[in-house]
């Protein structure tokens, strides 16, 4: 899935967009064939070639922006007991860094060490690099046994572990509690609960849900809340049912969670114009408590508490799509992380970085400071509060990959932006908003 703050899938292009004014928003590949590779990658390197802790010979690290803290934190540890190594780091945002490093690994001159986004659907995607002969195979490193069988798509392709990622973030409803506690009203544990609650908001004169969905990666945040309990609490083999041409998103529990998605504007519970706000401008309105709530990356949640006076007044609950709140699926999304390029793969700094990083106490640092849930978790390891909500459904095994994640092309998810900003403006229906989706899942990569 992919964020403005640098998550994982694909970035946004849409015709709806277009059609509202404004620049044109294409898909990677699009941008590449409209403006050249060479040409793309020769606009950007100012943005990707500055240097921070090391010059030089160095190992080079290139990553998105919400990499960089966790990444600059854990590489003054790894200098402790390494005094005279040397890195050349760099990063930028999301479209950037995906444009410019896959100009460079198809080049042959990529960074040593670069951020890879988790399983399919996007052309940063560990299973494309992979099975395009770019990533080092970093199975023999110990971390890598602990990877729950549930991601393991997410991290491997054919067997062979290519992405070292620290654990899962998640979607839910990041929530303002003064403006909960004023309206009297506690985070629901069902979809009924919720209507009640956003029909208390709305009559208090409270934007019961922020969607800023002129930014086109919040425009699937909702759709992948809902979605686990319309689709994989009744057929956890869905992905493969869509691989094997056996379902399609038009015919499937998609259907039913797009649908709600739709009945939570009909009834008024979001800001007006959707497709006229953007997500700073949803995080503001949760911020100052003009909105109660956004659905959300629980990555941004640190965004979302600085843009407001008291970051103890934002939490964050679990999005209900079903009725049964002990049978509550969720989406939890491994987040973007870092792959050797194959140009590394006989310089032994790369692969010692990586398993640095791959001891418990580094892949807690790196969640903590991403709001994520550790894939692998000890009797040392401390989740912040805010996800306890979520803890139990993790474990509990109602947990799913984000959607994108196992989809075969990188034009599905920008199909789904399009699809959900169409959907929003009344210019299509739920079956024709699938009917954009299932075409592009059926593209070639």
């Amino acid at each position: 899935m992919t964020t403005g703050q640098g998550h994982e899938g694909t970035t946004g292009r849409t015709g709806a967009a277009d059609r509202r004014g404004g620049a044109p928003a294409r898909g990677r590949r699009a941008f590449l064939r409209a403006g050249g590779g060479i040409a793309a990658a020769s606009a950007l390197p100012p943005v990707l070639s500055g240097c921070s802790g090391g010059t030089g010979d160095g190992l080079r690290i290139v990553g998105v922006t919400d990499q960089q803290q966790p990444v600059e934190e854990l590489l003054k540890l790894y200098r402790r007991s390494r005094p005279g190594e040397s890195f050349t780091t760099s990063f930028a945002p999301t479209e950037q860094v995906q444009t410019v490093v896959r100009t460079q690994l198809a080049g042959g001159n990529a960074p040593d060490v670069h951020a890879v986004y988790p399983g399919s659907g996007s052309a940063m995607s560990m299973v494309e690099l992979a099975r395009a002969g770019l990533l080092t195979d970093l199975s023999t490193q110990p971390w890598t046994a602990n990877i729950p069988a549930a991601f393991g798509t997410a991290y491997r392709y054919e067997g062979h572990t290519y992405l070292y990622s620290a654990g899962s973030c998640l979607i839910g409803a990041i929530y303002n509690k003064k403006v909960f506690a004023r309206a009297g009203v506690e985070p629901p544990s069902t979809w009924t609960e919720l209507l009640a609650v956003c029909t208390r908001l709305r009559a208090r004169g409270v934007v019961p849900i922020a969607l800023g969905a002129q930014t086109p990666w919040v425009t699937q945040l909702i759709s992948y809340a809902l979605v686990p309990n319309a689709v994989y609490a009744h057929n956890a083999r869905f992905d493969d049912d869509m691989a094997a041409g056996r379902t399609s998103f038009r015919d499937s529990g998609w259907a039913d969670a797009l649908g709600r998605y739709q009945e939570l504007q009909r009834k008024g519970f979001f800001n007006d114009n959707p497709n006229g706000t953007t997500f700073e401008q949803q995080t503001a309105m949760v911020a100052t408590g003009k909105a109660a709530m956004a659905v959300q990356v629980s990555a941004v949640l640190g965004v979302f508490r600085e843009a407001t006076g008291s970051p103890e007044d934002l939490a964050m609950f679990p999005f209900p799509g079903g009725d049964d709140p002990g049978r509550l699926w969720i989406p939890a999304g491994i987040v973007v992380g870092l792959g050797v390029s194959v140009r590394a793969k006989r310089d032994p700094r790369a692969a010692d970085l990586i398993a640095f990083l791959g001891k418990q106490e580094n892949i807690d640092r790196w969640a903590s400071a991403v709001f994520a849930i550790p894939f692998r978790r000890d009797a040392s390891t401390a989740v912040d509060p805010v996800l306890e909500p979520f803890l139990p459904i993790v474990d509990g095994g109602r947990a799913v990959p984000f959607m994108d994640q196992r989809w075969p092309n990188a034009e599905v998810q920008p199909a789904h932006f399009a699809a959900v900003q169409d959907l929003l403006s009344g210019e299509t229906d739920v079956r024709g908003a699938l009917g954009q989706m299932d075409d592009a899942y059926r593209r070639a990569s």
